[in-house]
């Protein structure tokens, strides 16, 4: 997500989740050979039973499993305290988890290489034994500040290796977790605002880098998040699900910034996840609905590539926004994606935050479900009290 701010007292929410059915899987794998498509008509909210715990098979390997097709998993975003998104807490799971009515299937969160390069071990064991599989933003930058060429982590450099010591320490530490891990580099990547954006790493230039007929950024990238699975895999961490992770529009909007040129290949990718959001602070001039951006991006991942689960990895908006009400654009973007709109999405997780824009507490942005008991309440008739969103992973041994 692009942080909109004025100053940067960036102040996370405090957010959580409660328990919720458990459920039968799928195996995911690189190529799944279960369609999670359902019927244009279907209304699985009242077709899909409650699945119970004899349903569930037992766990075989460190993998993800897939939810069942008219399923989905819900996870979180639960922020934290600085702005940082890596100091999340269990108390902010938790009162997340209250004010939605479900727990999390994942716990997503940032490791900053700026606080340092090991595995964040610490973070990572509090969420499994919470019962949520962490999900790791791999966030290789020197500092949190955004619309910055990056000095030290560059694209360039990862390719090159000089980060190979540390990444294969990391990713050694990643399998000695033994159990599941969702993981992400180059977050938002067709996003400007993110170092590991092509504006960023030769843009649209052809001559800087590899082939003279590819825009050097994206090829750059492509190159770079290959090469940390590359280090991943010869560690023996076949408990990661790698994600790939782009921004609902294209900033810039040019033919050589669109996504797809990003895009790593089937090979080293498992689950595609998509950030759509409407207002981020109560100054933004536009709050478009969930659906007018979903629409367009769906069709284009549907296109990229026939198989990988989709999912929604993050989506928000502000409350006290002029041009929309906080709730009903939820109500509105959760009916959507709880009525199978996009057939192939698995999954979705909202941004539960706060921040702080300037010396103005009314314009200070909060998404947070316990600051908006109307929004509270979206979300316990959607997803709390909705038997097709799963709150309990399958936790693999």
């Amino acid at each position: 997500m692009r942080m909109q701010i004025i100053s940067i007292f960036m102040l996370n929410a405090l957010v959580a989740c409660t328990s919720a059915p458990v459920t039968v899987f799928l195996t995911a794998s690189a190529t799944p050979s279960v369609s999670i498509v359902a019927p244009a008509d279907a209304q699985p909210a009242t077709v899909a039973p409650i699945l119970e715990p004899t349903d569930i098979p037992p766990d075989t390997s460190h993998s993800i499993h897939l939810p069942p097709a008219n399923y989905l998993y819900h996870g979180i975003y639960p922020g934290g305290y600085t702005g940082e998104e890596s100091d999340l807490a269990l108390d902010d799971l938790h009162s997340y988890e209250e004010a939605a009515g479900k727990k999390a299937v994942w716990v997503y969160f940032s490791h900053n290489w700026y606080e340092g390069r090991a595995f964040p071990l610490q973070t990572a064991t509090w969420i499994r034994e919470a019962g949520s599989i962490p999900f790791i933003r791999l966030m290789l930058r020197s500092s949190a500040e955004q619309d910055v060429e990056e000095p030290i982590f560059t694209l360039q450099a990862i390719i090159d290796g000089q980060f190979n010591a540390d990444l294969h320490g990391w990713c050694a530490a990643a399998r000695d977790f033994e159990t599941s891990l969702l993981v992400e580099y180059g977050t938002e990547v067709n996003g400007e605002w993110f170092s590991w954006n092509g504006v960023w790493n030769g843009g649209d230039a052809t001559s800087g880098y590899g082939d003279p007929n590819e825009p050097d950024g994206p090829e750059r990238f492509r190159d770079a998040y290959r090469h940390i699975v590359k280090i991943c895999r010869d560690e023996g961490a076949e408990n990661i699900t790698w994600v790939f992770h782009l921004n609902a529009e294209d900033w810039p909007q040019e033919n050589w910034n669109a996504f797809e040129n990003y895009y790593p290949g089937d090979e080293y990718i498992d689950w595609i996840g998509i950030s759509n959001y409407g207002a981020q602070t109560p100054q933004d001039d536009y709050c478009d609905e969930f659906r007018l951006a979903m629409d367009a991006v769906y069709q284009r991942v549907d296109s990229l590539t026939p198989d990988k689960p989709i999912f929604i990895a993050e989506f928000g908006v502000t409350k006290n926004n002029p041009l929309c009400d906080q709730a009903e654009w939820a109500r509105s973007a959760l009916t959507d994606i709880t009525s199978f709109r996009w057939a192939r999405i698995i999954a979705f997780s909202w941004w539960n935050e706060w921040w702080q824009n300037d010396d103005n507490p009314a314009n200070d942005t909060t998404m947070r479900l316990q600051d908006n008991p109307e929004l509270s309440s979206v979300f316990q008739e959607l997803v709390g009290n909705n038997p097709i969103v799963i709150g309990q992973p399958s936790l693999l041994p």
